[in-house]
């Protein structure tokens, strides 16, 4: 073998020992990716602020999620009695923050339901400051198995509320927060009822949207498989069948940019028994508020019947 093939052959494998040694340690992550939630640290909550709007009484205050980290929310309450009130969570949509909750509380809270949101990871307070393009992939990453693991300490925290209902604690995602969601559901069983609000799963299709096709344009490809394999622990059709036999209502659009079509039904059809799915036609949530109202009734509507089968 020739000098200039020795080297050759030196450099091919130097590269394949640092991809096989990247990937290695991507998997050990992968595996990892949403440990770090444990019922026995402290909460460590606080009030910030309390108020009174025309439909319902807010909260402000915040709590760790992970030790050292944390997690600015709002609460929303009904105006009329002390509770203990049933409890929605919400999980916004990924690039909304927990303000978001102000512009739909109110048909909840006079319904009777208790809601709280926080804000996910690289929104509103938590925005991170002048991030690299490789801090905000990773943080990017981060955003997911984080949005997990608070939801569940978001759980801890309203059941040491003595006016919310400890056994009476839904689940709302939308968009991001549906993806999100469903996954924090599955690993969280005090969460009683689900709806997800224009989600989907199965990276193979979620990320081969027209939005993302026409704006990347010719690097779609390479984002596609990036990004796939950047989050491929955080796909929510891993862990959405261990919901049940919690029930869980779909509502997705049959012409959405954003969620595909076939992303929304593998979400389904990976969920087990009972679940239903209702179809709206056109684009994504958000794009007509006609359907934004129809799709929150529907949903207000579905949960007042799931805790009319639980109440006292």
């Amino acid at each position: 073998m020739s000098k200039r093939n020795r080297i050759t052959l030196a450099v091919v494998i130097v590269f394949l020992c640092i991809v096989a040694a990247g990937e290695g340690t991507k998997l050990w992550y992968d595996r990892h990716f949403y440990d770090g939630y444990s019922p026995e640290l402290a909460l460590n909550a606080s009030v910030t602020n309390e108020s009174t709007r025309t439909d319902y009484r807010r909260i402000e205050l915040s709590f760790e999620g992970v030790p050292g980290m944390r997690v600015p929310t709002i609460l929303t309450l009904p105006l009329e009695g002390t509770g203990p009130f049933p409890c929605i969570i919400f999980l916004h949509g990924i690039g909304q923050d927990k303000r978001f909750l102000d512009e739909i509380a109110a048909p909840f809270c006079q319904a009777g339901f208790a809601m709280a949101t926080f804000d996910q990871y690289m929104r509103g307070d938590r925005k991170l400051k002048d991030p690299s393009a490789l801090e905000s992939v990773l943080a990017f990453r981060r955003r997911a198995s984080l949005t997990v693991i608070e939801t569940r300490r978001l759980v801890d925290y309203l059941q040491t509320r003595e006016d919310i209902a400890s056994k009476r604690i839904y689940l709302v995602g939308a968009s991001y927060g549906a993806i999100t969601g469903s996954t924090a559901a599955a690993f969280e069983p005090r969460i009683r009822a689900v709806v997800l609000i224009y989600g989907g799963g199965d990276f193979r299709y979620l990320f081969n949207s027209r939005a993302g096709t026409s704006q990347l344009g010719k690097w779609f490809g390479v984002a596609h498989y990036f990004t796939s394999w950047l989050l491929a622990p955080a796909d929510p059709v891993n862990y959405i069948a261990e919901i049940a036999p919690r029930p869980i209502l779909f509502q997705n659009g049959t012409n959405d940019s954003l969620i595909p079509r076939e992303a929304a039904q593998a979400l389904y059809d990976a969920a087990r028994e009972p679940k239903s799915i209702t179809w709206y036609e056109g684009d994504h949530i958000g794009t007509d508020v006609e359907t934004v109202h129809r799709v929150l009734d529907e949903a207000l509507n579905w949960l007042k019947a799931q805790d009319a089968a639980v109440q006292p």
